[in-house]
Order: structure tokens, then C-alpha cells, then sequence
């Protein structure tokens, strides 16, 4: 196991600029993941809250490499914005609006995106308003199919049955997290301190409803100037 403190971001867009980004992570090559825990429905999650300590967990580049995030000290506070995958047209908005306000917060905090497609999906299931919206700017997008994260973050949930039918049509959902545990993430925005702990937590059941761009930004901003 070693500390790193850069991590490239291997996109699968030719033209998205790699990405390298001070993190506080490490690779372990040898770690043994837990069974996630998952909550019976979105309404039922019980995401961590403002002063919980962050657990470590993994999660995975668009390479397959296994990223453990270790919750501090840390150099920069860390964003985790959590979201379904690619295929959810609600997700592919959300990160077009966060373009408007993603370079001023990443000044000051690190950013990263969490879905719930496997690696070699992380790119290439966005729609292509998505991919030209963000061409160009530090998206660093992660895998959480095997939901470490979701876990950790207390987000997971399993997906009702209607919804996994319907998802099963989707070819590049296969290996994430509907297909491997028929559960999803809530789509969540988490703030994490320089000393690992929470300092915004965000989290909405209802998948329609997301934090605006210009929203996201004054909750950095508080983080910020604490």
C-alpha cells in the first residue's frame, strides 16, 4: 500500500484532458470489500451527517484501478457528488449545470463524481450533451458499481423491481450496481472536511430533485470560509 497524491482521470473521451488532482488516497492492492449496506427503499437511507466522522472506502477509476479513500488529514476538503449512472437523464442535467460553477469550487475543494456504472462505462453512457458540455473541464468521474461509497455515505438503497426491468434494457448497465446488488445510489452531495468529517451533507429520495448549480457553490462557499 502506498499514499499517492495525484490521481489521472483516463478518460474514455479522446478529447477529455487527462486529469490530475491533489487526493488524498491510496491504492491497496490486496483490500477485502465488505458486503454494502443497503437500505430497503430511498426513503429508508440514513446518510451520514454534518460532524460524522467519513469511513474509508473504495472505489474505481475508468481503468478498473481500485481508489481507497482514506477520510484524512486531507490538504483540500473533498466533494463527493453521488449519482445514478450515465443512463439517468436527470444525472446527465445535474452535470451539465455544475460546469457553470465546477471551476470556481475546484479551487478550493476537490471534486469528485460518483456513479453507479461500472468503470468502463463512466464516460461513455453520459449522453452527448454531457460529454461536449464538460469536454474540457476536471470531471473526475469514479465507479462506485460495487457501492463502497454508497455504503459508507449511507445512501444505498435497493431499486424497486419496475424500475430493474426496465433498467435491464440497457446495455451499459451491465456490472453496475442495479445489475450486481439491484440497488442504486440516492443522489447525494457530501462536503468532507481537512479532518475527514462531514461538512455538508445533501441527499434527496425523490431522483428528480437535484441541488442547482448556483446552490452547490454558496454550500462550498460556507464550507470555505468556516
Amino acid at each position: 500500500m502506498r499514499t499517492i497524491n495525484r490521481l489521472k482521470n483516463l478518460s474514455r473521451c479522446p478529447t477529455m484532458v487527462s486529469i490530475i488532482t491533489a487526493l488524498a488516497m491510496v491504492f491497496c492492492a490486496q483490500i477485502q470489500a465488505a458486503e454494502p449496506t443497503i437500505y430497503e427503499s430511498a426513503q429508508a437511507i440514513e446518510p451520514l451527517k454534518i460532524g460524522d466522522q467519513t469511513p474509508t472506502f473504495t472505489v474505481q477509476d475508468v481503468s478498473g484501478k481500485d481508489l481507497v479513500f482514506d477520510a484524512g488529514p486531507l490538504t483540500k476538503p473533498s466533494m463527493f457528488i453521488s449519482f445514478r449512472g450515465g443512463w439517468c437523464p436527470y444525472c446527465n442535467y445535474q452535470l451539465q449545470d455544475i460546469r457553470h460553477v465546477l471551476p470556481e469550487i475546484s479551487r478550493d475543494i476537490n471534486v469528485y463524481f460518483l456513479s453507479g456504472d461500472q468503470p468502463s462505462a463512466l464516460y461513455s453512457s453520459l449522453s452527448d450533451k454531457t460529454k461536449e458540455d464538460i469536454d474540457g473541464l476536471d470531471y473526475v468521474i469514479l465507479s462506485d458499481a460495487n457501492l463502497q461509497a454508497a455504503s459508507a455515505l449511507g445512501i444505498a438503497f435497493f431499486a424497486p423491481e419496475k424500475s430493474l426491468q426496465r433498467l435491464k434494457t440497457k446495455p451499459s448497465l451491465n456490472g453496475s450496481s442495479s445489475d450486481q446488488h439491484k440497488a442504486l445510489a440516492v443522489p447525494s452531495i457530501f462536503i468532507i472536511d481537512t479532518d475527514g468529517k462531514v461538512a455538508y451533507a445533501h441527499s434527496e429520495a425523490d431522483f428528480r430533485v437535484r441541488l442547482s448549480a448556483a446552490e452547490l457553490l454558496a454550500a462550498a462557499q460556507t464550507v470555505i470560509t468556516q
